[in-house]
């Protein structure tokens, strides 16, 4: 895990480190049965293109699950996941590179603790934000 960062040390319009995945075959199979979701157009080829697709694509929910990992490994250990949420507004094929990214939209103290509001997405590798979303989490403070 990264180091830990500091609510003092996030300004408004900071963009968080990215997160590269590729998906293999392996890690869709794996996926699916982890998930409950057999639907064959996440590894079997042939099926992908009976359906016009290009190739088998990544599962929507295992984009969300990259975006809490990018969330988790942001927040370190002292910091919280409060929400987060997205949706599936492209596809993206297996073997190819997603990039998880995501952006400060907003910094403020409530009750005690320190939040902030992210913009968080998906992107293909042609920069089409596939998985766009929104989070809230919370960082410890310095003092």
């Amino acid at each position: 895990m990264a180091e830990q960062v500091y609510f003092e040390d996030v300004e408004e319009g900071a963009e968080i480190p990215n997160l590269m995945k590729n998906c293999s075959t392996q890690q869709l199979v794996l996926w699916a049965a982890g998930s409950g979701d057999f639907y064959q157009i996440h590894y079997d080829k042939d099926f992908a293109q009976s359906t016009g697709l290009r190739d088998i694509i990544v599962h929507g929910a295992l984009k969300n699950a990259f975006l809490g990992q990018l969330l988790h490994e942001w927040v370190g250990e002292d910091g919280s996941i409060k929400k987060f949420g997205c949706s599936y507004r492209g596809m993206d094929d297996a073997k190819q590179d997603i990039n998880c990214r995501g952006v400060v939209t907003k910094k403020y103290s409530e009750g005690g603790e320190n939040f902030l509001e992210l913009d968080i997405w998906t992107e293909n590798p042609d920069g089409k934000k596939t998985t766009p979303g929104t989070a809230l989490v919370t960082l410890p403070s310095r003092s």
